[in-house]
């Protein structure tokens, strides 16, 4: 019998949080790796890059009021239950993606999973509020922004090495159908969430367990030790005091606005401006987030080295973010594969260090374990 149960079943909660998020992503990132094919003339949907733009921003603004909606809810309603019904509607808004056709249902759809896929990061939080002590709260929060990094970048892996298999094989050509990419993907997150709803426990206190302290400086004081359902008003009063969520707010609306972005853009502008071909340039975008997912786990870590002091990572990283970005926007890399690759990863690596910490560690240790799914939602909806 194990000398520490309470380790195991951290590890096992981690395991789960950290694959179950992955299976998000492998249901959000599919539109990105399928936009090419829906751009195909032979496809015959007419679909214009103008009108996928406005498939995946209507997306986002529901995504952002769901964060708002669902923030509160996870913390009302508990972090299992929420995790587990936003993969459940998420598998089937991408079903019903695959079985439409037109501009309007895929507008409507595509809304509606992004509304859903709003629950996952807030339910993820305040999971780990629960079961973590304050000491990891950095490092645990880093490798579970691991789940939505590397998930991106495994998903884009996973469904672009299916595109390429049907690109180099007649036999195979369905696999590089679009509507074969969503079918995937929902078949993929169901495998997930079933192992999920087995292993995933709310809290300690459901094993017969303790539950570790919040920080101490959470917004709440000593209530933000508990996780009982409160009013959105008694939620909402001292955050809205706090000046140092205002500033994670401002910070959160600059960084999204980035990464969006590059999240949605950039298969296709490896394959219109770097030239690789569609399946390459799925695999090739999936760079972007494994290279951020190296820099917010050391990020993470280093911060719990530094005892919590945020700023003195999040400064600096800002500074060559900017830096970055401003030599994408004036290097030519026009048929330079390497030279766009290189320069994606500069941004990606100091993007998602400030930009893990925000709605991660930084919403549970202001929030606790009363209102972290709040603080998260309220910050991601910025």
């Amino acid at each position: 019998m194990s000398k520490n149960p309470n380790r195991n079943w951290q590890l096992m909660t981690l395991t789960s949080l950290f694959l179950g998020y992955v299976g998000y992503y492998i249901c959000r990132s599919n539109l990105a790796v399928a936009t090419p094919l829906l751009l195909d003339e032979e496809t015959g949907l007419g679909i214009t890059k103008i009108q996928i733009g406005t498939v995946a921003s209507v997306g986002v603004m529901l995504y952002a009021f769901g964060k708002i909606i669902n923030g509160y809810l996870a913390d009302f309603l508990g972090g299992r239950q929420m995790f587990l019904t936003g993969m459940l509607c998420s598998i089937l808004f991408s079903v019903f993606f695959g079985l439409a056709g037109g501009l309007t249902l895929f507008i409507v759809i595509w809304a509606g999973n992004r509304f859903v896929q709003s629950m996952g990061w807030v339910a993820l939080v305040k999971t780990a509020s629960r079961w973590f002590p304050v000491q990891w709260h950095a490092t645990v929060m880093a490798i579970l922004s691991l789940s939505f990094l590397f998930g991106d970048a495994f998903a884009r892996v996973y469904l672009g090495s299916l595109i390429m298999l049907g690109e180099k094989y007649s036999s195979l050509s369905f696999m590089a159908n679009w509507r074969t990419v969503f079918f995937v993907a929902a078949g993929t997150l169901t495998a997930i969430a079933v192992f999920v709803y087995f292993t995933l426990k709310s809290s300690p206190i459901d094993v017969g367990l303790e539950e570790p302290e919040a920080n101490p400086l959470n917004v709440f004081g000593a209530e933000g030790n508990h996780a009982q359902r409160i009013s959105i008003k008694e939620v909402l009063k001292p955050l809205v005091a706090s000046p140092l969520f205002w500033l994670i707010c401002v910070m959160n609306f600059s960084l999204t606005l980035v990464r969006e972005t590059f999240n949605f853009w950039t298969p296709t502008f490896l394959n219109e401006v770097a030239q690789f071909d569609i399946g390459s340039a799925a695999v090739g975008s999936m760079l972007f987030p494994l290279v951020g997912g190296c820099s917010a786990l050391l990020a993470g870590i280093l911060s719990d080295r530094l005892r919590g002091r945020h700023g003195r990572v999040v400064l600096p990283s800002l500074i060559l973010l900017v830096l970055s970005l401003a030599l994408l926007s004036t290097v030519d890399v026009t048929g330079k594969p390497y030279l766009a690759l290189t320069l994606l990863s500069l941004v990606a690596f100091f993007l998602m260090a400030p930009y893990s910490f925000l709605s991660g560690v930084m919403a549970i240790d202001l929030g606790g374990k009363r209102g972290c799914s709040t603080v998260a939602g309220l910050v991601d909806s910025a």
